[in-house]
């Protein structure tokens, strides 16, 4: 793990104990635990398109797994449904997009697990458009759907949403 790594999450512990209200049950805001989760996923996802050795890459993608799976899951369950379930149109078109592109990172991410050479232009390439489809999906979730839940979600209910959003994502488990 490296310095900027280290700092996110000492960074995020300590916000997290602020957050906390009095009887200890999480009350920090939605957007900013997804924003730290994914400022997370694309540093790995930069560091598996510089690292060269097989070991490294393959650390890297069981990394990138089990920061992804988890946070697309729990997600869904939490943001993209609560979105959806609102009467606006665009934003449960918003809420339906994320589901879509969760699904094709997901199989990309399947795709390059299965490479067994971690060193070939085949995994490489399956890194970097794993990489890009994320990248893509984040800055357009980062301004539709926070847009749609800053919208239509009060304080308490966003930080009602990201007590719920660590607890789905706890039981996810990953295969």
């Amino acid at each position: 793990m490296n310095l900027r790594s280290r700092f996110k999450q000492a960074s995020k512990a300590i916000r997290d104990v602020v957050a906390a209200g009095q009887d200890g049950e999480e009350t920090g805001e939605i957007l900013a635990t997804l924003k730290q989760e994914h400022d997370e996923v694309k540093d790995l996802l930069s560091q598996l398109q510089e690292a060269e050795s097989a070991p490294q890459r393959r650390r890297l993608v069981k990394a990138i797994k089990a920061a992804l799976v988890p946070h697309t899951k729990a997600e869904e369950k939490v943001v993209y449904d609560a979105v959806i379930a609102l009467r606006d149109k665009d934003a449960k078109t918003d809420g339906h997009e994320g589901y879509l592109e969760h699904e094709w990172a997901s199989k990309t991410l399947h795709r390059l697990e299965s490479i067994s050479n971690a060193t070939s232009p085949e995994h490489l390439a399956a890194g970097k458009v794993l990489k890009v489809l994320v990248e893509h999906h984040i800055e357009e979730e980062e301004n539709q759907v926070w847009k749609d839940v800053k919208e239509h979600f009060s304080d308490a209910q966003r930080a009602k949403m990201n007590a719920a959003f660590l607890q789905a994502k706890s039981r996810v488990k990953l295969a």
